[in-house]
């Protein structure tokens, strides 16, 4: 784990001794690629459950002071809303900026292998080559909220192995994806033009979690009356939230999106109180579906059972004994 925790330590800023050369080296900053595979090959051991994942979270140290934090960015919304095409411009323009950038693409699981059905040598394609850049496609597996069930853990692994930025693009469920207020530092929810009942979508919850708004394909028509609907579901709700407009097929509007991302940076993380709270509730969830399947598991709830199927007890009464068997 030393490797990760080690990997691509670049200056903040050039060394005074340094010259042109430390400039260069500041402003060209890359993970080494053995660094790299170190890194792709701790996250498929965390994501498959693997005997050592355990050793190597445990042994991940504190954040090198001079790298800074890592920023952590989630892109999400509606499918077909162009979200891996404004993520692979999202990199351009950070890696213009000189700063290291890991993705965590979530895909749909395929119903056969349980592997993502899209791969990152698919998607953003055009950095594979840049040492700068990592992209991670992982299998949602039915994780709850358009999200991997090990994207906190490789978040963690790329904050070790010191990357700048780390951009996570939900699976685009079309449902309500809270779970990444629990993990990015800003979250930006995209949707295009005439996509159907997207809006609504994003009125099931999604309002919630947004600390941007994005209209992508913004050359399409109704792209203003989208805006417009968006700033006035803002309205009702009270929130401050900004509704920007890009085409993200060309470009435009890009910059406008980075500049929004690094002013909340600047302000400090928006997401801090709610990604306690939706962490809570979510840590509460897991622990009492343990305690839940155990109860389920226990020899007293296999005869409570046997007495629902002879007739002897109401499936009411077996619901509540066997709720008093979590609180044991």
């Amino acid at each position: 784990m030393a490797s990760i925790a080690s990997a691509g330590r670049r200056p903040a800023t050039a060394s005074k001794t340094g010259g042109m050369r430390g400039q260069q080296e500041a402003c060209a900053g890359s993970i080494a690629p053995r660094k790299q595979r170190d890194l792709a090959r701790a996250i498929s051991k965390v994501e498959n459950g693997h005997a050592e994942a355990g050793e190597l979270l445990a042994a991940l140290g504190p954040r090198d002071a001079a790298l800074g934090r890592l920023s952590v960015y989630g892109i999400t919304g509606p499918p077909g809303a162009g979200k891996s095409t404004l993520v692979d411009r999202l990199i351009e323009k950070f890696r213009d900026q000189g700063k290291t950038v890991a993705v965590v693409a979530v895909d749909p699981s395929s119903p056969f292998t349980h592997g993502a059905v899209l791969g990152d040598r698919v998607r953003m394609q055009r950095h594979s080559s840049d040492d700068g850049v990592f992209i991670r496609s992982m299998a949602s597996r039915e994780g709850a909220g358009g999200i991997a069930p090990a994207t906190r853990e490789a978040v963690a692994l790329i904050e070790a192995a010191g990357f700048d930025l780390c951009i996570i693009e939900t699976v685009g469920v079309g449902q309500v994806e809270l779970e990444i207020v629990a993990i990015a530092d800003v979250v930006v929810v995209v949707t295009v033009p005439a996509l159907g009942d997207s809006v609504q979508t994003i009125k099931a919850g999604l309002t919630e979690i947004a600390d941007v708004f994005v209209v992508n394909m913004a050359d399409r028509p109704g792209a203003n009356a989208t805006s417009v609907d968006l700033k006035h579901m803002l309205r009702e709700s009270a929130r401050d939230v900004p509704v920007l407009q890009t085409i993200a097929s060309d470009g435009t509007g890009v910059d406008d999106l980075v500049s929004a991302l690094q002013e909340f940076e600047l302000r400090g993380a928006p997401n801090a109180a709610r990604a306690v709270q939706f962490e809570v509730v979510r840590l509460a969830r897991e622990g009492a579906t343990r305690m839940a399947r155990a109860a389920l598991e226990s020899g007293e709830a296999l005869r409570l059972l046997r007495e629902l199927e002879a007739g002897r007890r109401s499936r009411r009464d077996v619901v509540a004994a066997i709720l008093e068997l979590t609180r044991r």
